[in-house]
C-alpha cells in the first residue's frame, strides 16, 4: 500500500487514496518514493471522490495536497506563477467560488477558484522580484522603497501562508502595485483537485480538461445539481471503474446534531413533518440546533437565510432593508450582496478578466462598503477572496414583490451586476459554509407539499440536505414567516479592511464602463 498515514484513514478513505495514488504513478508522478517523471503525451484521466457531507472528502484532499508537495510537484495557487521549467509537475487545488476556496485556504491547502486558474497575474517587475524570493526561485532583492523589515514581513507572512499577494500586502503593497493585468492561460498545468464538483457543469469541466490531463473531482451526490442542466452532475457520466464512494463520518470527533439530521434525510420514508419533529427534539437536546420563531435580521447581514422560492427570497430582503431603515434610493455600508455576473460588451473582455481574476464571478458573496471615486462605482468586501477589497462599476438590482423590473438604487452603464444577499436560494448557497446558518422551513414544506422529484429523491429532502450542511456551527430552523428587529447597528467594523486597489477605480479612457 501507499505511504498512506492508516492511523488516520478509514479503509474506504485509504483505498481511495491508493487508486488516486496508482493513477498519478501512471502520470509520472509517485507519491510513494517520491519520484516524478515528464509528463506522458496523450493520457489523461478523470477520477471522482465522492460522499455524504462528513465522510472525509476534504481530509482525503488536503492529504493527497501534502503528499504532491512532499514529492516535488509544484503547487499553482493562482496569485502568483514562476518562470515554468521544462521538469516540473504541477498540481492545482481548485473549487467553484471564492467562499469554497477559502474553507479549503483555512485548512492549509492553497485554494483558488476555476476563474483564478484560466487567467495568469501579470506582475510588475520590480515585485516580481519579491515573488519569485518567496516562492524559492531566486535570492532575496534588494527593491527600492522596501525596507528590510518589509521584506522581513513579507517573508514571515509567507511562511504562514502561502500567498503572494498576501505577503506583498504584508510588506505595505497594494494589489494594483504588483498585478498590472491578467493573461489567458497558454500552458497547460498537470493535476486538478476541484471541490464542491457538484456544482460543476459540462462546460467548466471541458474547460478544466484543456488545462488539465488528471483531474480529481471531489463531490457530494446528494446535493443539488446545477441550475438548468437535467439533473445529473458531470461525475455522473464516469463510469463506476472511475468513482470511489466515502461513507464513514469524520468531519468531527464528537457526534455532530447537524450530520445527524443530514444523513436521517436519506430515509425514503421519512415525512416533511417526521422530520420537523426530530429537528425539534435535537433542539432540546443540542444547542447547536435551534428551533426558531422568527429569522434574525442580525445573522443576516453576513450569512443569507437559505430559502427555495424567489418570491421568498425578495419579501425577505424588503423585511430585512426596513428592519434597519434602509432608504429605497441608496445602499448602507454593511449590506450584503450576490454577484449575478459581468455586463460588459465584449472590447472590454480585458476587464471582465481583471473583475472576475479578483473574485468578482457568479455567486460571490460580497459586503457594500461604500460608494465609489465615481459615479456608479461601488466599493466592496468579496467575501473569501485573499484581496478582498475592491471597486469596480456595478448594477446593483434589488428587487421587489410583484414588480417585475427590480429598483436599481445605483448603478454604471456597465460592470459586475449584484443581486441582495441577505437570502439566497438554497441552489446558490451550494460550495458555501456559515457559521450560523439559517433554513426557511416554510419554504421546504411548500416543496414537500408539491411532491417534486428530483434525480429519484423527493426535491425537499435534497434542498433540506444542501441547507443544513452549509451550517458548521449552528443550525437555524426557522418555522413562521416572521423578522425580529437588529439588535445591532448595520456596519463594516467586523471586515478587514485594506487600501483599496486604485487600479480598479481609474481605468484607462478606452476601458471605461462607468
Amino acid at each position: 500500500m501507499s505511504n498512506v498515514p492508516a492511523l488516520t484513514f478509514s479503509d474506504d478513505q485509504a483505498e481511495a487514496y491508493d487508486r488516486v495514488s496508482a493513477d498519478l504513478l501512471s502520470m509520472g508522478i509517485d507519491l510513494g518514493s517520491g519520484g516524478l517523471v515528464p509528463q506522458a503525451e496523450g493520457k489523461g484521466t478523470v477520477l471522482a471522490v465522492l460522499g455524504k457531507a462528513g465522510s472525509g472528502k476534504t481530509m482525503l484532499l488536503a492529504s493527497l495536497y501534502r503528499a504532491l508537495k512532499e514529492a516535488g510537484v509544484e503547487i499553482i495557487s493562482g496569485d502568483y506563477e514562476g518562470r515554468r521549467r521544462k521538469e516540473r509537475r504541477s498540481l492545482a487545488v481548485l473549487a467553484p467560488t471564492n467562499k469554497a476556496a477559502s474553507v479549503l485556504r483555512l485548512r492549509g491547502v492553497p485554494a483558488t477558484t476555476i476563474h483564478r486558474i484560466l487567467y495568469t497575474p501579470l506582475y510588475d517587475p520590480q515585485y516580481e522580484k519579491i515573488a519569485e524570493w518567496l516562492a524559492g526561485q531566486a535570492p532575496r532583492p534588494a527593491v527600492e522603497g522596501l525596507t528590510e523589515l518589509a521584506l522581513d514581513r513579507a517573508h514571515a507572512f509567507y511562511q504562514q501562508v502561502p500567498s503572494i499577494p498576501g505577503a506583498l500586502a504584508a510588506a505595505g503593497l497594494r494589489g494594483s502595485d504588483f498585478i498590472k493585468g491578467w493573461k489567458r492561460r497558454e500552458d497547460p498545468l498537470d493535476v486538478g483537485f476541484v471541490d464542491e464538483s457538484s456544482m460543476l457543469d459540462q462546460r467548466q469541466l471541458d474547460d478544466l480538461r484543456e488545462i488539465f490531463p488528471t483531474l480529481v473531482l471531489f463531490g457530494d451526490p446528494a446535493q443539488l445539481a446545477p441550475v438548468m442542466t437535467s439533473g445529473e452532475m458531470v461525475f455522473d457520466k464516469l463510469g463506476d471503474s472511475r468513482k470511489m464512494m466515502l461513507s464513514r463520518v469524520h468531519r468531527q470527533t464528537q457526534d455532530s446534531p447537524i450530520l445527524d439530521l443530514a444523513h436521517a434525510l436519506g430515509d425514503s420514508s421519512l415525512s416533511f413533518m417526521d422530520f420537523e419533529q426530530m429537528v425539534q427534539g435535537a433542539a432540546r437536546k443540542d444547542d447547536r440546533i435551534r428551533w426558531a420563531e422568527r429569522v434574525s435580521s442580525d445573522l443576516m447581514a453576513r450569512s443569507p437565510v437559505l430559502v427555495w422560492r424567489n418570491v421568498t427570497r425578495i419579501k425577505l430582503i424588503q423585511a430585512f432593508r426596513a428592519a434597519y431603515g434602509a432608504p429605497e434610493d441608496a445602499l448602507l455600508p454593511g449590506e450584503p450582496l450576490i454577484c449575478d455576473g459581468i455586463e460588459l460588451p465584449l472590447k472590454h473582455r480585458k476587464k471582465r478578466i481583471d473583475l472576475e481574476a479578483r473574485g468578482l464571478i457568479k455567486g460571490a458573496q460580497v459586503i457594500y462598503l461604500g460608494p465609489g471615486r465615481k459615479d456608479g462605482f461601488a466599493r466592496l468586501h468579496v467575501v473569501g477572496a485573499e484581496d478582498p477589497q475592491v471597486s469596480a462599476a456595478c448594477i446593483i438590482k434589488i428587487e421587489k414583490p410583484d414588480e417585475e423590473e427590480p429598483f436599481i438604487p445605483s448603478a454604471a452603464n456597465m460592470g459586475a451586476a449584484f443581486l441582495h444577499g441577505a437570502a439566497v436560494t438554497i441552489h446558490k448557497a451550494q460550495g458555501s459554509q456559515w457559521e450560523d446558518v439559517q433554513v426557511f422551513a416554510p419554504d421546504l414544506w411548500a416543496a414537500a407539499q408539491a411532491g417534486r422529484m428530483e434525480a429519484g429523491v423527493a426535491l425537499w429532502k435534497r434542498l433540506a440536505y444542501v441547507a443544513i450542511t452549509r451550517a458548521e456551527k449552528r443550525l437555524h430552523w426557522v418555522v413562521r414567516n416572521r423578522l425580529a428587529l437588529p439588535k445591532t447597528p448595520l456596519g463594516v467594523a467586523d471586515l478587514v479592511v485594506r487600501p483599496v486597489p486604485l487600479a480598479l477605480e481609474g481605468l484607462e479612457p478606452e476601458e471605461s464602463v462607468s
